[in-house]
């Protein structure tokens, strides 16, 4: 890798122990739960800021605003801003951000498709690590 941080791109201990590594840096952005949320809605169709607050349940003005920025620095959104009166934003998947859709979707599938595995293994693990009366 360019900046040293990653044996044939393989080594997850090498890179994931290194704050300062280009490849953790890039997965913290496009695996967090924002970016994922606004990367799939920006799929289908370009949308404004507000329009992106009301879809997106749960996010503050602050995070979308840090997100969107964070994504826009990096190439994966685009940003466009008409000189009206109120300005109007608008917000677009960029080319780089589309080659993420077939990964993203791939994530969505395998969560859809083992969702009931998960919630059983939590149960498992859950029922395990329940502290009894006895046990106080």
């Amino acid at each position: 890798m360019a900046d040293g941080c990653c044996r044939d791109g393989r080594d997850a201990y090498q890179w994931d122990a290194r704050e300062d590594c280009g490849v953790r840096q890039i997965l913290d952005r496009v695996a967090d739960k924002w970016s994922l949320l606004v990367i799939a809605l920006l799929e289908e169709q370009t949308f404004r800021f507000g329009e992106l607050r009301r879809e997106i349940d749960g996010i503050s003005t602050r995070m979308l605003t840090v997100t969107l920025r964070n994504l826009e620095r990096d190439g994966l959104i685009d940003r466009r801003m008409y000189p009206e009166i109120p300005p109007r934003v608008e917000y677009r998947l960029s080319d780089l951000g589309r080659t993420l859709l077939g990964t993203i979707q791939a994530l969505v599938e395998w969560t859809e498709h083992n969702q009931q595995r998960i919630a059983h293994a939590r149960a498992v693990f859950d029922d395990a690590s329940a502290v009894t009366p006895s046990q106080v």
